[in-house]
């Protein structure tokens, strides 16, 4: 239970509501910037202004997944423009305070480092990470089946990558009845990769094994689908990036050379945001009940 702890929840998309409504039930309270265009009531919350009053009286800052921008821009779908966030409103905060956030870029873990703010990056946690793959492997199929013109069922599928995301994506089509081929770097990752009795490829012959490829599902936010890669790829082929932006192919000369790639990251807020919701709110309400009951065992979570 979270009785007596106070949250401040900046922007953010449906599964904010879901985090929202979950801190709630374990008996919470909040109040919530950036969102006066929301259609839904919640208890024991208010909408507030951006200020360092608000912030000061803060048990945990909760952005959303995409967190927080290098100029301090926090997106919300549910007010007509971002909110804006400065150094100032992080020194406001009292020192210990938590501060959750699905990625973190530089700025925010500096001025949480610079305040002595338990920063909480949720997707770096196993069990944040690994939940979540579940409806960003389903979102990722659901876009494969409505973008080609044949069944997953024996089609030729590559995956790039077997961190969370690629092993959880590649188990499902296996289980569908795809032919899957995976390439990963790591000899660890390849070993488990035939332990699977998937074909495990190595990065280095990522050209040879993409050419034969009715679908190509990349997890790996970096430069991998490069032009020289895609130069051997069919026409037919049709390319899912479900990596973070700006995903990992590139997508000039995929549209130059006809091929349709596809970049979509963030699916579980699209496609299960109420899943994806209450998967981040039982880590957020977990982490904050072990700080109330006066467990500290788990300082490596937060930076």
């Amino acid at each position: 239970m979270l009785t007596g702890k106070h949250l401040v929840f900046i922007g953010g998309d449906a599964r904010q509501l879901e985090v929202i409504a979950q801190v709630i039930e374990n008996d919470a309270s909040a109040t919530l910037i950036g969102f006066s265009d929301m259609h839904r009531t919640f208890t024991d919350t208010e909408h507030g202004e951006l200020s360092e009053a608000t912030l000061s009286q803060a048990d945990a800052l909760v952005l959303p997944i995409a967190g927080m921008d290098n100029d301090g821009r926090v997106d919300t779908q549910f007010a007509a423009s971002p909110v804006t966030l400065t150094e100032e409103h992080f020194r406001a905060l009292r020192p210990g305070t938590f501060v959750f956030t699905g990625i973190a870029r530089q700025t925010l873990s500096d001025w949480c480092q610079a305040h002595s703010l338990r920063l909480v990056k949720l997707m770096e946690l196993d069990e944040v990470a690994i939940s979540n793959s579940i409806p960003t492997a389903e979102g990722a199929i659901a876009i494969a089946m409505k973008e080609t013109e044949i069944t997953l069922h024996g089609a030729r599928v590559v995956v790039l990558g077997f961190g969370r995301c690629g092993q959880t994506l590649a188990h499902k089509l296996r289980a569908m009845g795809a032919s899957v081929s995976v390439c990963a770097r790591s000899a660890a990752d390849l070993a488990r990769v035939d332990e699977m009795s998937l074909a495990a490829v190595e990065m280095k012959d990522i050209e040879s094994v993409v050419a034969t490829a009715d679908i190509v599902f990349n997890t790996i936010p970096a430069l991998i689908l490069t032009a020289a890669v895609l130069k051997e790829m069919s026409h037919d082929c049709v390319i899912i990036d479900i990596a973070s932006k700006p995903g990992g192919t590139d997508f000039r000369y995929a549209e130059r050379r006809g091929l349709k790639a596809l970049l979509a990251p963030s699916l579980p807020g699209l496609v299960a945001p109420k899943t994806a919701g209450r998967i981040i709110a039982q880590s957020v309400s977990r982490i904050l009940a072990l700080e109330t009951d006066g467990l500290h065992g788990e300082e490596d979570i937060w930076s």
